[in-house]
């Protein structure tokens, strides 16, 4: 069942603030959110662009790497988490690598769970203005869409499983 209900919303002058529902208890998703193996299936893989490497080193000064390939190039985030809170909150910054350089934005995602579904709030801060604006005219919903939607299919599968 899809629960497609990604907003996305400029907040303030600098941030935009992303919610998504789904439905799955908080500690499948917090776990499909930060398992290498589990990402791998769902995020940012469509369109012929696959996560190559997902380094996740989930603790407060932990570091993490992102790397999507397609035949056309290739995309990569690096990062630093702050906080990680399991299964209720992740923040910390992040940065697109060469060829997409970009500055550091911090981002907060929020985990909560009523009634067995799970309520994201990601706050992504930008350095300026510019930037926060540049993002919001990328294919960014696009993106995010294709993957909320994967990970819902990869959810279902994972609560068919469980115990």
């Amino acid at each position: 069942m899809s629960t497609d209900t990604l907003k996305i919303v400029a907040q303030g002058d600098r941030e935009i603030v992303i919610t998504r529902e789904f439905d799955a208890p908080r500690d499948l998703v917090f776990e499909a959110w930060t398992t290498p193996a589990l990402l791998k299936r769902w995020f940012g893989v469509f369109g012929g662009w696959s996560l190559d490497v997902c380094d996740i080193d989930l603790r407060a000064g932990g570091d993490f790497r992102y790397l999507w390939v397609n035949a056309e190039g290739r995309l990569e985030i690096r990062g630093t988490y702050n906080e990680v809170v399991a299964p209720e909150r992740i923040a910390g910054v992040e940065r697109f690598v060469e060829p997409f350089a970009s500055e550091d934005a911090t981002g907060t995602t929020v985990f909560s769970e009523r009634d067995g579904r799970t309520y994201l709030r990601n706050t992504v801060r930008y350095p300026s203005q510019q930037a926060r604006d540049g993002a919001l005219r990328s294919p960014m919903e696009h993106g995010m869409r294709a993957s909320y939607n994967a990970l819902d299919e990869l959810l279902a599968t994972q609560r068919a499983t469980a115990p």
